[in-house]
């Protein structure tokens, strides 16, 4: 086995001193918004996004304002992408199913899908306005009956961003809040004077809004632990440099910190890749955002065979997975930690991003090894619920339970059982002691 690094981002214990930082500043702001409220949200966003209106509310009429700002196109290709987003919600809710059973005679088991009650869904629209982002929390949302969604997004120059804003009402948004950063998702979460909690939190953001949601968690409940973006390509000698450094530079352009990894076992693939992306940052325009990351956070690792590859991307568990090989389907097989998968050459992460139907809040950070990301389910909480409808059943049941509380030495969980054996059994079953 011989797995080597042709370049490797920097450790991970860097990385740890960054966190750090991120950890303190969000319990500081948190704690804040919890003791003061609408002032301390008011404070945050004027000082980090240099807006505070009378009311981070937008009304209806506002809401229509900036729609109009929309251009007939953009709205159109948002109604399209939408619609991708709930059917595939919809068709993932549909194999979702309410069942009941009767193991036994009399006796009734049963389960029910019921959605969350509140959810606040953040879409980030500081350095990008996430359009995307809106239909696959809040469009997402509406697909699982969800009866009341509250967005927040960051004012954008000035204004919320009239796409953003537009995608969110579409979408089935009851409330939007022109908020961003921890203030928007702290408010939601612990409340204030004007905005009422929500149950559960769900969205991408950076890193101190993921770890506002991390520190939330427990008080709402949250889609899952996210980090900055994740990008990994697995390709081979079927296809080219320029393929490959394109897919790994469109992901880097996130954010200064956004993780790409190139697995290959072509040592020419990965040579020419790493001087194609050398080329392709001379002219991209993100390019000053993409090279930070590649640079502090790329990888290209060398692998002699697939079943390395393999080995390598299970363990890395990375958030996107491009999969360009002559076996994409055998990695389809084989993956079993990730965010989601990418495959062939004529598939792409931004597709998945924007546009194909699939959600793109995923897991990073290795969460893909326990978690999936974001889809229908998350907004459905499963319910069981139990009956027993003859005499029979209940005396039957409780001898049984009764035995095993005693076994445990919990006296009173037997006589819950006791009682239904002397009642519906007409045994006479002595006090604090099993079923015989």
């Amino acid at each position: 086995m011989s797995i080597q690094h042709l370049k490797q981002s920097k450790p991970e214990t860097d990385r740890a001193e960054d966190d750090a930082k991120v950890r303190g500043t969000v319990e500081a702001a948190l704690a804040d918004i919890e003791a003061r409220g609408d002032a301390a949200v008011r404070e945050m966003s004027q000082k980090f996004d240099n807006y505070a209106p009378e009311s981070f509310r937008l009304t209806r009429g506002q809401i229509e304002g900036l729609m109009s700002k929309v251009s007939a196109r953009d709205m159109e290709d948002i109604k399209f992408a939408q619609a991708q987003v709930m059917g595939f919600a919809r068709a993932q809710r549909d194999s979702m199913t309410d069942i009941e059973v009767e193991p036994m005679p009399g006796v009734i088991l049963g389960h029910r899908n019921i959605p969350v009650q509140s959810v606040g869904c953040y879409v980030p629209a500081g350095k990008f306005p996430m359009v995307a982002s809106a239909h696959m929390s809040v469009a997402t949302a509406t697909v699982a009956g969800v009866p009341r969604i509250a967005a927040a997004t960051a004012p954008f120059k000035g204004e919320p961003n009239p796409a953003v804003v537009a995608a969110m009402h579409l979408g089935g948004a009851h409330e939007i809040y022109a908020l961003g950063g921890i203030q928007a998702v702290g408010s939601m979460a612990l409340g204030t004077e004007t905005i009422e909690p929500v149950h559960m939190l769900v969205g991408p953001g950076n890193a101190f809004v993921a770890e506002a949601k991390r520190q939330l968690y427990g008080r709402v409940g949250i889609d899952l632990f996210a980090g900055p973006t994740e990008t990994m390509v697995i390709a081979d000698e079927t296809v080219d440099a320029e393929l490959c450094a394109t897919d790994l530079l469109g992901q880097a352009e996130h954010g200064y910190n956004s993780p790409a990894c190139l697995i290959t076992n072509s040592r020419q693939l990965a040579e020419a890749t790493l001087e194609e992306i050398d080329r392709l940052l001379a002219i991209l325009p993100t390019a000053e955002t993409a090279r930070a990351s590649w640079e502090d956070y790329g990888d290209v690792v060398l692998c002699d065979s697939h079943e390395e590859m393999l080995q390598v991307a299970n363990d890395m568990a990375y958030e996107h997975v491009q999969v360009m090989t002559d076996r994409d389907d055998w990695y389809l097989e084989q993956m079993h930690s990730y965010g989601a998968l990418f495959l062939g050459p004529r598939t792409n992460v931004a597709n998945g991003d924007k546009v194909i139907g699939t959600n793109h809040t995923l897991p990073t950070k290795k969460a893909g090894r326990y978690t999936g990301g974001l889809w229908v389910g998350k907004f459905l909480k499963t319910h069981s619920y139990q009956k027993i409808t003859t005499d029979e059943a209940a005396a039957q049941i409780g001898e049984y339970g009764s035995r095993l509380c005693m076994l445990e030495g919990f006296v009173g969980h037997a006589e819950q059982c006791n009682i239904r054996v002397r009642r519906y059994g007409g045994r006479n079953v002595a006090y604090g002691t099993a079923a015989e």
